[in-house]
């Protein structure tokens, strides 16, 4: 059983922050993501792409962003449940809460803080007959890269036109046998040194690239064995271990919309007037994944809602004790692992 103060359901930029903020309150966190990576949509969908609207970065990438985001909680020594959904609740008696993941994996918690984005993510499958059965048992195909090494050596066709295509073609094409990137336009949308990068490894035989095209069909009893292209009315055949579709990823509530929590256009009613609770007392919901009067979804607006929840949750849990807020400049930061962040002092000296 994995306990903690705050349990945050979602990974994105506005749990990872939330960390930070508790942090400064001694209140310790643990994320659960159904991603295997920290960042949400940011590292899943466009790591590379800019952001322009974040305080104090005039353009940022939505990568870097997390990194940033990683290095400033560090000292708060999160901890992280990743790949794996939250699927059931339960409070008990002295107001704490049970989450059981998907994979059975318990958490307890003081407070639940649903940091969820737009939900869990589905990727979008391709219609294709039989893709159920080779989704299984490793049988050849895959929605995610979670583990590179997997493919070392292996034969890889990858379909999708967009940055997580472009990326892991890139990365791939040093680990695998043999890289086939699928799109069914001759145009990418991703990043430009991403599009000059597999143009390059395309010149220089690293990557087959087929377009325009579709993936139509697999072939292989046991497991796929080769897929069926359709590219200018005309069809080929290719050989392959695995077939990678990444045509990105599709927002759902999931197990928390039987949580008894109101829901209001598949988001999560909350008071914004106060601490953005929901209608569970100790359940918070901030950034994209909650809804209010004047609701805007934005990075920044998560910050500010995570800010507010995690002074919420401390007077929650230490009922009569204020707590003082002081500036960073001037507390400077400890974290729990014994680190301290702090301005430097001021020299004392007299000028003669």
């Amino acid at each position: 059983m994995i306990q903690t103060d705050i349990l945050i359901i979602g990974a994105g930029p506005t749990g990872l922050f939330t960390v930070f903020e508790a942090g400064l309150l001694k209140l310790k966190c643990h994320l659960i993501d159904a991603l295997p990576q920290p960042g949400g949509q940011l590292a899943e969908l466009y790591p590379k792409k800019p952001i322009y609207d974040i305080p104090g970065y005039p353009e940022v990438l939505a990568g870097d962003l997390v990194i940033n985001l990683m290095e400033q909680i560090k000292q708060f020594q999160p901890g992280f449940t990743l790949g794996e959904t939250a699927e059931t609740i339960e409070k008990l008696e002295d107001g704490s809460f049970i989450v059981t993941t998907n994979k059975g994996t318990q958490h307890q918690a003081k407070a639940i803080a649903i940091a969820g984005g737009l939900g869990t993510f589905e990727p979008r499958k391709p219609i294709l007959k039989d893709i159920e059965f080779y989704e299984q048992n490793d049988r050849g195909v895959d929605y995610f890269v979670k583990d590179p090494e997997k493919y070392r050596g292996k034969k890889i066709v990858i379909s999708g036109g967009g940055d997580s295509a472009l990326d892991w073609s890139i990365f791939l094409s040093d680990v695998a046998s043999e890289v086939t990137l699928v799109h069914r336009r001759n145009e990418f949308r991703g990043a430009l040194d991403s599009v000059e990068k597999v143009q390059e490894l395309k010149n220089s035989g690293k990557i087959k690239l087929v377009t325009p095209a579709e993936v139509i069909g697999f072939k292989g009893s046991e497991r796929i064995e080769s897929v069926d292209i359709e590219i200018n009315g005309a069809r080929m055949n290719v050989e392959t271990d695995y077939f990678i579709p990444l045509f990105g990823l599709t927002p759902k509530l999931g197990a928390i919309a039987n949580w008894g929590l109101e829901i209001e256009k598949n988001a999560i009613k909350v008071n914004n007037a106060l601490d953005y609770q929901t209608n569970i007392e100790g359940i918070y919901a901030i950034g994209d994944v909650n809804i209010y009067p004047g609701k805007l979804k934005l990075i920044l607006c998560g910050f500010h809602e995570a800010t507010l929840m995690c002074q919420s949750v401390y007077n929650r849990l230490n009922p009569g004790k204020k707590y003082v807020l002081k500036y960073t400049t001037v507390s400077g930061v400890d974290g729990f692992d014994g680190t301290r962040k702090e301005a430097e002092k001021a020299v004392v000296k007299s000028i003669e």
